[in-house]
Order: C-alpha cells, then structure tokens, then sequence
C-alpha cells in the first residue's frame, strides 16, 4: 500500500519511542518545535506518491508482489531503477531544502538483499529468505526505516574485540534459539526518530574476533530497550521562538540521533547476519556505494540555494552585475557535475547473483567525493552574493516592534520595489542552508555521510583499474619492456 503524509503521521503518534532532548524526555515527539519540520520533509515522501506528476520516480512495482510501493522501499530491478532513484533524491531535495531521511533505509534494504542472497549462496544459512519476509512486510505498510550502520567506536586505533569497552561496537552477548540479545549504540542517525523501524549493520570489515560485533537486523523502533538522544544543531531552538522568518526555512528540516540499544532482543526471523564475518565488509562496501549514489538530494538543494541567490541579487539590484552572473554560473556549474555523477553511476550499474541491481561502485565513489567539495563552494558564493546582512539581520521580533520595525525597513531595504520582508525571508533561506540548522543536511552531511572522504578515496585507489591504464600508456608510446631496471644498469 502506498500511505499518505497523514498517515503517515499518525502511524507515529502510535509509537512508543523514548526520546530525550536538552536533559529531558520529549512525550510527544510529533508535535515537538524542533522535530516536527523533520517529521515534515519524511511526511513529502508519502505525499509526492500520490501525485501523478512524480509517480514514475516516487513509485515502483514490487519484485515480489507487482503491486505500486512508494520508490523508498522498492528493490532496483535495473538501471532504469537506479535513474529513477537519482531524480527523486533531486526532486525531495529541492521540494524541502533538506534531508528527507528515507535515504538510508532504502540503500540499507537493497544492501541486504545482495549480501545475504550472497551469504546464502556461500554458507548455506536462510538469511535470504528472512529478508525477503521482511521487504514484503515493509512494502505492505510502507514503512519508514532507519539505517543504522556508524559505532561509536572509540579508540579508533584497536578494532571491535580489543576496545576498553566492549559496547563501543553494537555486538551481540548472548543468543537463544529464539534470537539474540545485542547492546552498543549507533551514531549520527539521520531521520531515527521519523522512522517505524531499525534497520542495523555492521560498520566496518572484520575479522574472526570481531565474529560478534558482525551482525545485522531490524528491529521497530520503539522496541524494548532502544533510546534515542537528539543531536543539537546550529539555531535549532529558533524553531521554538514562533518567529518563522528567523527559521529560514519553518516548515522542514532534518535530525541526527545517538540510538542506544541496551541489552535489546531481537527475534530470530529479523536476524540477517550473526557471526558471519568475512561478509561483514562486504555489506559496508555494498551499502556505501549505494548510499553515495543518494546524495543527489544536494543536488536539489543546491536547486534552492542557487535560487535563492539569484533572488537576493535581484533584490539588492546588483542581478546584472558581470561578477554576479559568473558566480551563478559557477554554481550552477558545480552542481549540474554532482547530478552527472550520481546519474553515472547509476547508469552504469550492473545485476549482482540475486537479481538486484547495484551502482558502478568506483562512480558511486567519485561521485560522493565530488560531494565532499562542491557543495561548500556553492555555500561559499551563495554567502558572497547575499553580503554580510545575511548574519546580521536583527530579528523578526524587531521587525515586528513598534518602536524598531520602522528602522529596519527604513534602512535594511533593498530596491524600492521590493518589501523589506521579502529580502529578510531569502536572506534566512540562505542563513539557514549554509550556516543554520539545514547546514548539518547540505553541508556537514556532504563530507561526513556516508563515509568520510578519505573513505570514497580508498575505494577510487582500490578499484581504480591503474594496470589497465599503465598498458594504454605503454601501448602509445612504444615501450618495448615492461621491467624496471635498476639505476645505473
């Protein structure tokens, strides 16, 4: 079935999730100033599904049932698939200015039918089938899923068994015939407390001692035993002020969690890897390039903030400014090459053994490298475009004061034509997108998301095909030996 945003939302206000924010416990996680916006941008995932005009990229046919499910839940049959993925992480990204959260489940689900087709196929274990289960029921409610893959860590020096403390990798302690009992936690869980279910993975290759931190399942997320402690962000309690010119953007937005898993159950049927630890690096590489494809979605925000500088130009008057149309240029530029890249990689991804079809992994990884950069130049000429007023706009409560609010729009105006208000709305925007609470999801998310960049530069290192080239080389050039000899010889 295909939900709608407002079921969406009060299938939350049905679960039970113990939630803290500021030192203290948030009862009513929906409604709360500072979630709610992200709640909202999940909620535009449910809602473009329903409109005709985005159905082909929003929606998909199930593998399995053949009946529509919303795309975030949909496993990629081909590379038509993976295009289609691209554009509507493009299209929620410009439609919220921020991270729409249902990214990570989505790669974490298609990881999951690969790596454990693959485990089944090695060993002989019934993981397969347990995921496929587990999809249809997804696909039924079209659920929401967070994916949890990033530990704590610790001390980054000693791998999971040699840890001072064990916990600092989710592991299991004990097991049943009935399931498994795992306690650690996961960090940085974007969207965690917007989503019915937990998807976990291993965060890191790993080797037979690490044999009990090599474990993935999914869990809902308001199970027994699970905590969710909000990160803060930059002007977050703006959202708490009443005041929407000063948000920037009120209406969306995103979050980060530190998820806690303390001595939690899971049942065995939700189990999909225990123990199994030469595929632990497998699923972590499978699961990054798919989630280095998703970050078309600054694409789309890049959208908004090229907008928005165009538009402050207009308003300070400076639009046909030769200076000013080469850093639009440049911008545009920067950002059309993000789009080039994820659409690459996509189309050239190829059908792994369990019919799932996976992106060009060394693209994958170029393209997230891209990511990395281009974003903070985006940012860097959209702040140089806006002018310093961006940051020291007094505030809307100001605006709105008897006694100040007729300087403020005596002074702060830009062209005649144009109310102060409106500058003072797209210089927030702007605000808001390069320094403010939507900078976590454009900017800080751009180099730290799915894997640092020296992350993406191993992988362009390791599946960079440097042989090949050397022979092309060689091949133009004549070289009639292919040793090296020793200097002097």
């Amino acid at each position: 079935m295909l939900m709608t945003a407002q079921e969406y939302e009060q299938s939350l206000r049905r679960l039970n999730l113990v939630v803290y924010m500021f030192g203290r416990r948030i009862e009513n996680v929906v409604d709360d100033p500072i979630i709610r916006p992200s709640m909202n941008a999940v909620a535009k995932t449910y809602e473009l599904a329903h409109v005709p005009e985005y159905a082909a990229i929003m929606t998909a046919a199930s593998h399995l049932t053949g009946e529509t499910v919303n795309r975030f839940t949909h496993i990629h049959q081909n590379t038509d698939d993976l295009i289609k993925k691209t554009k509507m992480g493009r299209l929620l990204g410009a439609h919220t200015g921020c991270c729409f959260q249902r990214c990570v489940g989505m790669d974490a689900l298609n990881a999951l039918s690969i790596v454990t087709y693959d485990m089944d196929a090695a060993l002989g274990t019934g993981y397969y089938q347990r995921f496929l289960s587990y999809l249809s029921y997804v696909q039924q409610h079209d659920l929401t899923c967070d994916g949890a893959m990033t530990d704590p860590k610790g001390d980054r020096s000693r791998p999971p068994h040699a840890q001072a403390d064990p916990d600092m990798f989710l592991h299991v302690v004990s097991e049943t015939a009935d399931g498994i009992v795992v306690r650690g936690a996961k960090a940085h869980q974007t969207g965690a407390v917007n989503s019915h279910e937990i998807i976990v993975m291993p965060t890191i290759a790993m080797r037979e001692a690490d044999r009990d931190y090599a474990v993935s399942f999914a869990l809902p997320s308001d199970a027994e035993g699970i905590t969710y402690i909000m990160g803060r962000q930059s002007c977050d309690t703006r959202k708490t002020e009443g005041r929407p010119v000063d948000v920037g953007n009120p209406m969306f937005g995103g979050h980060e969690a530190l998820v806690i898993f303390d001595d939690v159950f899971v049942p065995k049927e939700r189990v999909f890897m225990c123990g199994e630890y030469a595929f632990a690096g497998s699923l972590v590489e499978t699961f990054a390039a798919y989630h280095r494809q998703s970050y078309a979605c600054k694409v789309g925000v890049g959208d908004v903030l090229i907008g928005a500088a165009q538009t402050i130009a207009e308003y300070n008057g400076v639009e046909k400014a030769s200076h000013i149309k080469d850093k639009l240029i440049e911008m545009n530029h920067l950002n059309e090459t993000l789009y080039c890249g994820s659409i690459a990689c996509a189309a050239e991804g190829r059908a792994e053994a369990s019919g799932t079809y996976s992106v060009n992994s060394l693209l994958a990884n170029v393209s997230k490298q891209n990511v990395t950069r281009h974003p903070y130049e985006i940012a860097r000429l959209a702040q140089d475009i806006a002018g310093g007023l961006m940051v020291t706009l007094p505030s809307e409560a100001d605006l709105r004061s008897a006694e100040t609010g007729k300087w403020i729009e005596k002074y702060l105006k830009g062209r005649d034509d144009v109310p102060f208000e409106n500058r003072m709305r797209i210089l927030r925007l702007i605000e808001n997108l390069t320094l403010g609470a939507a900078a976590v999801g454009y900017l800080t998310e751009s180099m730290h998301g799915a894997g640092s960049p020296q992350a993406q530069r191993i992988m362009i290192a390791r599946q960079a095909d440097m042989k090949e080239k050397q022979k092309l080389a060689k091949r133009l050039c004549g070289s009639v030996a292919d040793v090296i000899r020793p200097a002097g010889s």
